[in-house]
């Protein structure tokens, strides 16, 4: 009996979780077709914890995870909502509609989710909506079934051969008269058995999955931006990036490339679903406080006198010594000319774009336009932008950090003041203004590397954007700091490679690398952590020596 009473709670376990799945794939399926992917129940929660998840908890996971955070959290909250989704089977069982509010519950959470995105319209409600109603209509027929083959109290059966012998009508009537002792409207379903509430489960749950994959198919897909991104042949620039100089690249096995491989490239946003946009689509409207309007199509933009540069970029939520930084070959557009089209006002101090799924970024105006290299770019190392990396267009502005400058999938540039708005970033207590630290790191040996006695190679790289790195040095334990060899600069946009050669005597060691940028000043060694405006400090590895 014991075994049997395990069983029935497993299957309503089981049928808890199909449920679930049916509400998420039919909300899935119906976003496509309504309203677009990213108002998907799921999704919906998603970017909304992403948005309210405090800082703290934002800067563990980049720290913890790097580039694979938005896998932990999708996969976080699928673990989360497995487990709600069987006790929702089981509360079902216990008492009816005990696990359809559940998914009531839950679906109230996913709408007020999906109306609160930036980009949110009404139709927005939809997708949720029909799943809910899919996941409630699931949940009850299938416990339903179970709790009548289990002659749960408030079922009322017949027993059917190959039955539980003791499936006798279980809804007795206490007074007496009309069903239960005189079997007078005994029902007339014959009790479905096991093998059938188990069928069922099954089909719910497939249905789940081929609602889920349908979703995908249906609107636009990742696989429809990748075939254009394919198919778009960028035009040569009118003014090329500079050769990179001879000697820019050292021969030194384990040290950061010098031009980082778009595959290799960091990638740190807010978007748990990239977006899904295409030349075609795309528009860039630039507004505010400017004498006239202007809007650009793709065409447009490949119009324009394109230029090349060669520029690193950062992000704000590197550690010392860590790895989001990439230095890569740009092809853009100007932003400073594209603002002059629309003549910005004197008053206007903030540079505010925004992406399609609603990421907002400001940026210093003056910055924008001081003669840097400044780009709405749509080209990467000689290809379109990848798709994880903002195309069909973004922002590149060297010297920032790029959650004030960077902005991936740019459709709006709003000409502003920081005493009127505010962005993404800047709303939950980072710097408005973020201009990018002198920063420095050991790439070879790494840390706690055993090495051989005698002549080793110490290399790394280090970067001070729009200000250059003029010189980099190296201690052993708290010796004399010792200069370091630079590879040739290719501008003061891009990092620099640097190596050492040491003559390593047996023991523990510790080397630590500072850097000097173009303006003179020496990398801080006062410890920081990134948030409120980038990290600080000396980069510091352990080795022994043997």
């Amino acid at each position: 009996m014991t075994t049997h009473r395990w069983g029935t709670r497993a299957l309503a376990a089981l049928a808890g979780i199909a449920a679930g799945g049916l509400t998420l794939g039919v909300g899935e399926l119906v976003a496509a077709l309504v309203a677009e992917p990213a108002a998907a129940p799921f999704l919906a929660v998603g970017n909304t914890f992403v948005d309210l998840t405090p800082e703290w908890l934002k800067s563990f996971a980049i720290r913890t995870f790097g580039e694979n955070d938005k896998q932990v959290l999708l996969a976080g909250m699928a673990g989360v909502l497995l487990l709600v989704s069987a006790a929702g089977g089981l509360l079902e069982l216990w008492r009816r509609w005990a696990g359809a509010a559940v998914l009531l519950v839950l679906g109230a959470v996913a709408v007020a989710a999906a109306l609160n995105r930036p980009t949110a319209t009404a139709a927005w409600a939809v997708p949720t909506l029909a799943g809910v109603v899919a996941g409630v209509v699931a949940l009850t027929v299938l416990v339903g079934r179970l709790r009548a083959v289990s002659g749960a109290p408030g079922t009322r059966v017949t027993a059917g051969r190959g039955d539980d012998p003791t499936g006798t009508d279980t809804d007795a009537d206490p007074e007496g008269a009309g069903v239960g002792r005189a079997g007078v409207g005994r029902a007339e379903a014959k009790r479905p058995s096991r093998r059938e509430v188990v069928v069922l489960t099954a089909a719910v749950a497939g249905l789940a999955v081929l609602s889920a994959v349908g979703g995908r198919r249906f609107g636009q897909t990742l696989a429809d931006v990748r075939a254009a991104r394919d198919a778009l042949r960028l035009p040569p620039p009118s003014d090329p990036a500079p050769a990179v100089p001879a000697g820019a690249e050292l021969d030194v096995a384990g040290v950061s490339p010098f031009t980082t491989p778009n595959p290799d490239f960091y990638r740190v946003d807010t978007a748990l679903d990239l977006p899904r946009v295409t030349p075609e689509e795309w528009r860039l409207r630039i507004h505010g406080m400017v004498e006239r309007e202007i809007e650009l199509d793709f065409d447009d933009v490949l119009g324009l006198d394109l230029v090349e540069r060669m520029i690193t970029l950062t992000c704000v939520s590197n550690e010392v010594g860590g790895e989001l930084a990439g230095n890569a070959v740009w092809l853009g557009y100007p932003l400073a000319g594209l603002l002059a089209r629309a003549n910005p006002s004197a008053d206007a101090d903030m540079l505010l774009s925004t992406s399609v799924d609603g990421f907002t970024a400001g940026t210093p105006l003056d910055v924008v336009t001081d003669g840097r290299d400044a780009l709405l770019a749509i080209g990467m190392n000689g290809e379109p932008l990848p798709v994880a990396h903002g195309f069909p267009a973004r922002l590149v502005v060297p010297g920032l950090y790029g959650y004030v400058s960077a902005t991936k999938w740019v459709t709006d540039l709003e000409l502003t003041r920081f005493d009127r708005a505010t962005a993404y970033w800047t709303d939950r207590g980072w710097a408005a203004e973020a201009p990018i630290k002198t920063a420095s790191r050991i790439d070879v040996p790494g840390s706690f590397a055993e090495l051989p006695a005698g002549r080793t190679v110490v290399a790394g790289v280090a970067w001070a954007q729009h200000r250059g790195v003029a010189g980099v040095e190296v201690q052993v334990d708290d010796g004399d700091w010792r200069p370091a060899r630079l590879a040739a600069e290719a501008s003061a946009d891009t990092w620099r490679q640097w190596s050492w050669d040491w003559d390593a005597e047996p023991g523990n060691h510790t080397l630590r690398v500072r850097a000097t940028d173009g303006a003179g000043d020496r990398q801080t060694d006062e410890q920081a952590p990134p948030f409120p405006d980038g990290s600080s400090g000396w980069h510091s590895v352990v080795v022994r020596v043997t």
